[in-house]
């Protein structure tokens, strides 16, 4: 299993360090946790998932019976479509803090508005991202891939792993201590 091919990687680290963080994208964040489900390192902290399918993807489905599909995703790719529901719940239920990061943008017009629900970054649906007992979620304006080099996703990853939490929530506290100072319509005019 794949997830037992990358602990030797991943020992060293876990080992050392004084703590511990996961950042995956994609298919990486059903990998991380089958992987932290049989290899849990003590010193875990916080995850990070960019664009996870966690309740698969549509657009395996469309892809699964292609054969340069099944050739680059193997069966790996197989296993990554909504008709796999029982597999995605077999995973373990997450007992870590888990932050996922969903895009909303796409530059494939036909996976976007006919093959994965809206709203979604052309290969996953925002919905499909959640995840029970996630700690937060946030949707930026990425495509899929981009999400991997997009600064405000690069920022929040790296404010989720100092704080746990997305940093959109200092800014709603902001909005909603100077709305409280706003004059009202009515009295202005």
């Amino acid at each position: 299993m794949l997830a037992d091919r990358l602990h030797d990687a991943i020992a060293p680290f876990a080992e050392s360090a004084d703590a511990l963080h996961f950042v995956t994208h994609s298919m990486g964040g059903l990998l991380a946790r089958l992987y932290l489900a049989k290899h849990r390192p003590d010193r875990l902290q916080r995850v990070v998932m960019l664009a996870p399918p966690n309740s698969g993807s549509e657009v395996a489905d469309l892809l699964r019976n292609i054969a340069p599909y099944r050739a680059f995703y193997g069966p790996a790719g197989q296993q990554l479509g909504t008709t796999m529901r029982q597999l995605f719940e077999q995973l373990p239920s997450i007992d870590y803090s888990v932050g996922i990061i969903a895009g909303d943008k796409t530059i494939d017009p036909l996976a976007s508005h006919f093959i994965v629900p809206r709203p979604n970054d052309g290969r996953v649906s925002v919905e499909s991202t959640r995840l029970h007992g996630m700690a937060d979620h946030i949707v930026l304006g990425a495509t899929h891939s981009g999400l991997l080099t997009h600064r405000d996703a690069i920022k929040q990853t790296i404010a989720f792993l100092h704080d746990g939490h997305f940093l959109r929530h200092e800014k709603a506290a902001l909005e909603t201590s100077i709305a409280a100072f706003r004059i009202p319509e009515a009295i202005e005019g």
